[in-house]
């Protein structure tokens, strides 16, 4: 099994799938996966100090403008599963690779990642180098 991107940047968060997560086909339904990355992404922002608040006081929305996701096995109601978040890019955009996984065999289920970026809260204009608060919350020195 090929190991995710890792960094130095990341965050695990383990949870049960819930009955209201299925599908008629008794499986985690596919769009819930992406409330998935959420939960991980925010606990990762939250590690790192930059969550969605801490973003609007910098003066800095980051949207995510790209997302992909590769299904490779279904999740089931009860079964435990660990959530991963490594950030793996930042200097003009903000990467962060995903990996779900069945949190009592490591069997992969999911693996994904997102792209965000800066866009200036004033001036709505994206911002095409992240800006220096971001190099700041991970301590790095701006490039």
């Amino acid at each position: 099994m090929r190991k995710a991107k890792e960094s130095r940047w990341f965050a695990e968060v383990e949870m049960q799938v819930q009955f209201f997560d299925l599908d008629p086909m008794e499986i985690v339904w596919h769009g819930r996966y992406v409330k998935y990355l959420e939960v991980v992404r925010c606990a990762l922002l939250d590690k790192i100090d930059y969550n969605y608040p801490q973003m609007k006081e910098s003066g800095y929305a980051w949207p995510v403008i790209e997302m992909q996701l590769r299904y490779v096995g279904s999740a089931v109601f009860g079964q435990k599963l660990k959530l991963r978040a490594d950030i793996v890019e930042w200097e003009n955009r903000l990467k962060i690779d995903y990996l779900i996984t069945d949190a009592d065999t490591g069997k992969r289920l999911n693996r994904a990642s997102t792209t965000m970026v800066a866009v200036d809260i004033a001036t709505k204009e994206m911002c095409f180098v992240s800006p220096p608060v971001l190099f700041e919350k991970l301590g790095l020195e701006p490039v």
